[in-house]
């Protein structure tokens, strides 16, 4: 794509990244494919390319995003199939972040529209905030119905019927202090407790402390580790999501001087995606820029590590497993093959669901702030994970449990669970009677 940026533009580091990104877009259209709401909407602008063009004339020429960049930016939900399909290397992700940060500072969104967003902002990275909202959700849930006749009100509808009718329990997985192996130590990794995922299902590093220490791995949980700043950095908010990334950058690199780390550990693919980002993201912070490359090279999903620990096959079991790959773990870290080999090795039989590629709908804050296109996402994919006829679904993004669980009656866990469960630990409490 031919680009007119003028020196004075690429002066700023940022646009001259965007475009660099730019200008290896050929105008394919093979991204359209496979993009969510091209495939859901059928308007160019929707698609990737479309929104590549909205992008390059807003930064061109130097203007503030209006109301068409923001609706049509607002809708993407970064889930990165066009990544993946892209037959010229375009990185989508650096571009539409550099959007959404441009947006952040030159649009003024209407006042409820920016009300519900500054809300999500300080609530959801927080866990001790997010658990009291979680109670307040349960007496407001009443009045979903009527806030999702007003279309500025939806979102607010959508986090009632998003939240859990109990809250779970609170678990000491996220205590800091060190986990020891019950074997011979053969591993030392550090885990992302995080802050969305430890409130909605504590059982999920519960399962991962219990495995890995099984396998002779010890896992330190840091003092002063919290949101990977996933949440913010996908509206646009730059600055809290930077702050977000330099604190769990310092308390990492506390850890990896004191004791060694062989893996940061995250349980969380969305949050995975992010914190491989921190390298780029902190790339022009002197003060940050090389602690965070080492924290991104640490940086592994815990299919990821399994993988390395050569865990035993077992005899197969009668229960059969639909893998949902999560969009930040199939597009943003192309980790593809490894989930499914564990659950294999485990004795489970994996079936993979119809268009697999394509988003659930969660994506982060989307099913609040976009709930029409992704209640579409989530009943197609429901559609095609109930087509497989599995006894209970797979996956490694709480994000996408939450989603998904609200649209089927067939249970679903995380991928470490079963794992956890095969190898020796409790029944997850979700599986019922077997």
């Amino acid at each position: 794509m031919q680009t007119n940026f003028t020196l004075a533009q690429l002066a700023d580091p940022h646009v001259a990244e965007s475009e660099q990104i730019l200008r290896r877009c050929v105008h394919c259209g093979f991204c359209t494919a496979t993009c969510p709401t091209y495939v859901t909407l059928g308007n160019e602008l929707d698609s990737p390319r479309g929104r590549i063009y909205l992008i390059k004339d807003m930064l061109e020429n130097g203007r503030p995003a209006d109301e068409e960049v923001v609706t049509h930016i607002d809708r993407c939900l970064s889930c990165l199939a066009c990544v993946t399909t892209c037959p010229s290397g375009v990185d989508y992700m650096h571009l539409v972040d550099h959007a959404r940060i441009h947006i952040e500072n030159t649009y003024r969104r209407p006042l409820i529209d920016r009300l519900i967003r500054s809300l999500l902002a300080a609530v959801l990275p927080y866990p001790a905030r997010f658990r009291i909202a979680l109670g307040l959700a349960r007496l407001g849930r009443p009045f979903a119905p009527l806030l999702n006749r007003v279309p500025a009100l939806k979102p607010l509808g959508a986090m009632l019927d998003l939240a859990p009718k109990s809250t779970a329990r609170v678990s000491d997985s996220a205590n800091p202090g060190i986990r020891a192996p019950e074997i011979e130590k053969r591993g030392r990794v550090a885990i992302l407790s995080g802050c969305a995922q430890p409130v909605l299902d504590p059982d999920i590093n519960d399962a991962t402390l219990r495995l890995l220490a099984r396998f002779g791995v010890e896992v330190v949980v840091p003092e002063g580790e919290g949101c990977c700043g996933a949440l913010v950095h996908h509206m646009g908010r730059e600055e809290q999501a930077l702050d977000f990334a330099r604190r769990n950058v310092d308390v990492w690199t506390r850890e990896i001087d004191n004791g060694g780390l062989d893996a940061i550990i995250i349980t969380a693919s969305g949050c995975g995606t992010t914190i491989k980002d921190y390298g780029h993201m902190l790339r022009l912070d002197p003060a940050y820029a090389d602690k965070a490359a080492r924290v991104s090279n640490l940086a592994k999903d815990i299919t990821e590590y399994l993988s390395t620990l050569d865990l035993p096959r077992l005899e197969p079991k009668r229960l059969n497993v639909a893998y949902h790959s999560a969009c930040s773990m199939q597009h943003g870290q192309k980790i593809t093959m490894a989930p499914k080999n564990l659950l294999k090795a485990a004795g489970f039989t994996v079936r993979d669901p119809g268009e697999g590629h394509l988003c659930c709908g969660s994506a982060g804050t989307y099913n609040i702030l976009q709930p029409d296109i992704s209640a579409q996402l989530k009943a197609r994919k429901v559609r095609n994970i109930e087509a497989t006829k599995a006894d209970v679904i797979a996956t490694g993004n709480i994000g996408c449990i939450t989603q998904i669980a609200s649209g089927t009656a067939i249970p679903i866990l995380h991928t470490v669970e079963l794992l956890d469960w095969a190898y020796g630990g409790p029944k997850p409490e979700k599986i019922p009677g077997r």
